[in-house]
C-alpha cells in the first residue's frame, strides 16, 4: 500500500510565474492544537504575486509557498483539539504566514471556521481574504453610514467586488471604477460602473454626484492615483487606500511615494480624512471577532445574500497559469486553485 504524499507549489526564487514548481513531500503531522486540513480549494492573490516577484521589507526568502486563503476537510487532529471533527469542511485564513498552495496544511484550530453545507468550496474560499478585508476597510476604517456615497476602484477585482457587495448591504450608495469590458460585472454588483481607461474619474464623479463622495477605497496608490482620489471627495471625506497594486509595476519606490503623498494630503485644511486600513493582523488567531465575521459571512454566502465574483479555478498544478490570468487582468472577480480529488 502506498503511503500518501503531500503536493506544494513553491516559489524557488523571485521572477515570473514560472518560478511557481510543484514539490512533494511527506504529509505534514499536526501539532498539539492543530489541525491537518486537505485542502479543497486555495486563493490566489494580488499579494501572492508580490511575494512572487518582488523583494520588499518583511517578505519570505525562497524557498516559500503562498497562499492566504483555503477551504478543506479536516483529516486529522492534534492533541487537544476540541470543537473541530474529522470530516468538517472548513474554511480558514494562514495568519500572514502564507503556504496555502498545497494538498494538506497544519493550521491552529481556532483559524478554521465551519463551512456551511451546500457551499461551493471554491465560492466559501473567496470569501475569506476578500471580504474580512473589505469588512474591516468599510467598517473600521472608513465607519462607513447608511446613505453615504462610495467610489470603489478596482470593483470588478476580488476585494473590489467585496466592497461593493458589502457596501450596497450597508444601504451605501456605491460607485466603482473598471475597464469597460468590466461594467456588466460593476452593473450586476449594484454599483455605477466608470471606465478609468478612457474618463476622468474625478471629473466622472463630480458630474454623478454634484459634489463628491463621502469615501474613496484606493487598492492602487501612488502619488497620483492617490491626488486624484482626494479630488474625487466631498467635504468632510474620507480616503482608504486598501493596496498598493502600482508597486507591482513600479517596484518599492511605489512605496515611500505613497506614503509621502498620504503626508502632504493629511496637512491640506480641508476636512477631508486619510484612516489607515487596519491589517488583517489585527485579527489575530485566537480573536472571537475574526472568527464571527467570516462565520457570518460564510453564512451570507449559503443563503444567497452575498455571492463572489469568481474568474477561474484553475489545478493546484498549474498556478502559473493561475498567476498568468491574474497579472493579465482580464477577468473579472477571484482566481482559484483548486485540488481535485
Amino acid at each position: 500500500m502506498n503511503e500518501a504524499r503531500n503536493h506544494r507549489i513553491v516559489v524557488t526564487q523571485r521572477g515570473g510565474p514560472a518560478v511557481l514548481q510543484l514539490v512533494e513531500e511527506n504529509l505534514p503531522e499536526p501539532a498539539s492544537g492543530e489541525v491537518r486540513v486537505k485542502v479543497i480549494a486555495a486563493g490566489v492573490s494580488a499579494y501572492d504575486v508580490m511575494l512572487r516577484s518582488r523583494r520588499f521589507p518583511k517578505f519570505p526568502r525562497p524557498p516559500f509557498t503562498p497562499g492566504e486563503d483555503i477551504v478543506g476537510v479536516v483529516d486529522k487532529l492534534g492533541y487537544g483539539v476540541a470543537g473541530v471533527a474529522e470530516g468538517d469542511l472548513v474554511a480558514g485564513w494562514t495568519m500572514g504566514r502564507g503556504g496555502g498552495y498545497t494538498e494538506y496544511i497544519c493550521m491552529s484550530a481556532p483559524e478554521v471556521v465551519p463551512v456551511p453545507q451546500g457551499v461551493d468550496p471554491a465560492e466559501a474560499v473567496a470569501i475569506v481574504v476578500n471580504y474580512l478585508t473589505a469588512h474591516m476597510a468599510l467598517h473600521g476604517a472608513a465607519g462607513v453610514r447608511s446613505g453615504e456615497r462610495i467610489l470603489v476602484h478596482g470593483a470588478a477585482g476580488g476585494v473590489g467586488s467585496a466592497l461593493v457587495q458589502l457596501g450596497k448591504l450597508a444601504g451605501l450608495e456605491v460607485y466603482g471604477t473598471a475597464s469597460q469590458p468590466k461594467h456588466e460585472v460593476v452593473v450586476e454588483l449594484g454599483a455605477t460602473p466608470i471606465d478609468y481607461r478612457n474618463e476622468d474619474f474625478v471629473k466622472r464623479i463630480r458630474s454623478l454626484t454634484g459634489d463628491g463622495v463621502d469615501v474613496v477605497f484606493d487598492p492602487v496608490a501612488g502619488g497620483r492615483q492617490l491626488w486624484r482620489s482626494y479630488r474625487a471627495l466631498r467635504k468632510g471625506g474620507r480616503l482608504v487606500m486598501v493596496g498598493m497594486v502600482s508597486s507591482e509595476e513600479n517596484g518599492i519606490r511605489a512605496i515611500p511615494f505613497s506614503l509621502l503623498t498620504i503626508g502632504l494630503l493629511k496637512l491640506l485644511p480641508d476636512g477631508k480624512r486619510l484612516p489607515l486600513t487596519g491589517g488583517m493582523e489585527e485579527l489575530p488567531k485566537d480573536n472571537a471577532r475574526y472568527r464571527e465575521t467570516l462565520a457570518e459571512f460564510l453564512d451570507w454566502l449559503a443563503a444567497g445574500k452575498i455571492k463572489p465574483v469568481m474568474a477561474a479555478e484553475v489545478p493546484l498544478a498549474e498556478a502559473a497559469r493561475a498567476h498568468e490570468l491574474l497579472e493579465r487582468g482580464t477577468r473579472s472577480g477571484k482566481v482559484v486553485l483548486v485540488t481535485g480529488d
